[in-house]
Parts: structure tokens; sequence; C-alpha cells
């Protein structure tokens, strides 16, 4: 698979509020976006792929109101971590000849669309096991906050670091104009910040937005002749160990140590050869978590890692570039949105955020809480 399909286009749509706007509105623009940065149009789309937690029939929907008829469809729904993992769906039924252009493209009016109350009730529907429920968890900040607490017990780690996370966060975000927060961040401005689940305060939680993004993938040998630079998938693997926080097996490790071993196997890299990473920072801990997980530090040594400014701008690994799900956007699943970056920093497309020399991007989904985790390597030509 390394190196046998590329994104050939990315597009982004109602990032931040998008009132009046529907939920398939969304995806759509960021679907006619993704295709004209590619230099197509619907017309040239013979597959779909596409989840959604509130669109019934998700990749039948969006093929109608596009008016694309795919000889592929594939709706494989595992929370944010989904559109990270279309591409091995998406790769497959490319190199079996089954399509030749898929798009991929996701929507949530999740801000201005949504009550946070109906959202809430929705998400306790969808909930398999009812076992947690009796002790009133405020889901999903409780299950995160209960993986914090214990990394903090475990391994000494503080507030104070997982704030630098957001502080970092902050610091791309005011160099990206599309992203949502971009007024000043502060370590003592995040913990005294409103608690939402001790230890995590508000400022340590994603934000809640609108948004939307797409990407299309084709195979490689055709990839070469669209508009721009295409950015190859090298590697991407997949893990999951357990659903509902009470059954994670252990709280400080996720299933990305097997995601991320099987994605740098695929692509013969290591994490020392990845110039750019975008992580699914729903919390702070996600991303502490994350960079142990794929060997960036060691076991517990995340907490000194992120410290002194290293994920931030100018320090010595960028970490989600375009403000992540803390500070640029997260309209309930943001998994879509790491591979939009990815590519525009591979493409050198980042503006006044953008990595110099940027060749390889590691992006890493995560869905439920922290349940489900895919992680896949991008890179330029020169890569392959």
């Amino acid at each position: 698979m390394r190196g046998s399909v590329a994104i050939a286009g990315v597009g982004l749509a109602g990032c931040g509020e998008a009132p009046g706007w529907t939920e398939m509105e969304i995806a759509a623009a960021a679907a006619k976006n993704a295709l004209g940065d590619a230099g197509l149009s619907a017309r040239d789309v013979d597959g779909i792929v596409v989840a959604s937690t509130n669109i019934f029939m998700s990749g039948l929907a969006l093929a109608e109101h596009l008016g694309v008829h795919p000889k592929f469809t594939e709706s494989t729904m595992v929370g944010g971590s989904s559109f990270v993992g279309h591409l091995i769906p998406a790769a497959l039924a490319l190199n079996a000849g089954l399509c030749d252009t898929i798009l991929v493209a996701y929507g949530s009016s999740q801000r201005t669309g949504v009550g946070r109350a109906e959202a809430g009730k929705y998400k306790m529907a969808l909930d398999p096991q009812p076992f947690e429920h009796p002790y009133k968890p405020f889901n999903p900040p409780t299950s995160y906050a209960l993986a914090a607490a214990r990394h903090m017990h475990q391994y000494g780690t503080t507030r104070a670091q997982l704030a630098e996370i957001a502080v970092a966060a902050r610091q791309w975000a005011q160099l990206n104009p599309e992203a949502f927060a971009r007024e000043p961040l502060t370590v003592e401005d995040v913990l005294g910040s409103r608690m939402v689940s001790d230890p995590l305060t508000v400022r340590d939680c994603c934000l809640v937005t609108d948004g939307g993004g797409a990407y299309v993938l084709t195979r490689a040998e055709r990839a070469k002749d669209f508009p721009k630079p295409p950015a190859y998938l090298l590697g991407v693997g997949a893990a999951h160990w357990h659903r509902q926080i009470s059954s994670m097996p252990d709280l400080t490790v996720t299933a990305a140590t097997e995601s991320g071993q099987r994605a740098f196997e695929m692509a013969g890299l290591g994490p020392q050869d990845v110039d750019v990473v975008e992580l699914y920072d729903a919390f702070t801990i996600n991303t502490l978590l994350f960079l142990e997980d794929l060997g960036f530090c060691g076991k517990g040594e995340g907490g000194a890692f992120v410290s002194g400014g290293r994920i931030a701008p100018g320090g010595e690994l960028p970490v989600n570039t375009n403000g992540g799900g803390l500070s640029c956007v997260h309209p309930g699943m943001y998994g879509i949105f790491l591979l939009v970056e990815a590519v525009r920093q591979l493409r050198g497309e980042g503006g006044a955020r953008q990595v110099k020399d940027a060749a390889v991007a590691l992006a890493h989904g995560n869905g439920g809480v922290l349940s489900s985790q895919i992680t896949a390597l991008l890179g330029t030509k020169d890569t392959l």
C-alpha cells in the first residue's frame, strides 16, 4: 500500500460558526472546495466515503446531495478517528480498481445547529453499556479526566504541563487566520479557567464549533497529473482495545502504541523522520498520551517533553500546526482536519505557520474515549 495512493485535493467549509447551515450543506461545501483544489468536479467522483453521528445512511445521503453515482461507498463510523481510518478501505478500493477518484467528506453544525442538551441525550442513547451511567459522568470530559488524573498520579505530570499543550496550540492558532480562537492564552489562563472535570479546565478541552472538511484520494500514478503536489500515503495503522473508559486496560496507555507501530513499519520510517505532527487533541491529555505512545518520548515523559515550548512555534517538534481541536476547530469529530492540515504543510501552504522543508507528516486520529486509534503517515514525492 505504501505510496500507491495520494491525496490530490483538500478543502474546508463553515469552520467556526455557520448559522443556518445544515450538516449536509457544510459537508457538501467542503467537498466542493476539495474537488476544486484538485481541479475536479462532482462528475469526476466515483467513490464516496463519509461518516456522521446524525445523518442516517450518510454515504447515500451525501452522494444524492452531490449528484454522484458512486461505484464504491464506505461509511464506517469509529468516532473522530474515522476519517483517518477511511484511508485504509479507500486505498484498498483504489488499488483493486473498484473506482478512480474517492471523495471523503464530513460536516457538522454542532455549535449553531444542535443544542448541547440534545447532543448529550443523543450520545447517551448511543452508549452501548449502562455501567457508567449511575455515576453520572459528564462525558466525554469525565473519561479523559480519568486518564489525566491517572497520568498525574503515576508519573508526576502537572496541570501546568498539560496547560503548556493548550498554550502551544493557541500560539499555532494565532498564526492561522482560519482558526476560531486566536486571542492570547497563558499557562495561568488555563489553570485559572473554569474547571470542567477535575483536573481538566475548560481550556484543557476542545472547542465546540461548526465545520466541515474533505479530501480527494486517487492512485499515485494519476495524482501527479493534478494541479497541486500530491501527498502520498506512506503508512497507516489502526487499533482499538475498548469502547468505554471503564474497560480501558490502562488509563495511561492507548492503542496508538499499536496503530503507530503499524504505520511506521509500513512507511519504513520512525518518529525521528517526522517533520510535522497532527494529533487529535480533543483534550490536552490526548496530545501528551499520543506523543508517548507514538514514540516521540518515553512513557511517563510526556509532561517534561511538552514543557518549554518544544511543541509550539519555533520548538523542536511542530505539533498541531493549525491550532488543533483546542484552538482551531472541533465540530464533534476532528479527524479529517488532521489530514487537511498535514497536506497543506507538505505542499508548503501553511503561510505564517509553515514548517520549513516539511516532507513527512503524521496524522493521528482518536475516536470514542481514547478508544479507536488510527495513525497515518503522508509524504511528498521525495519520500517515495
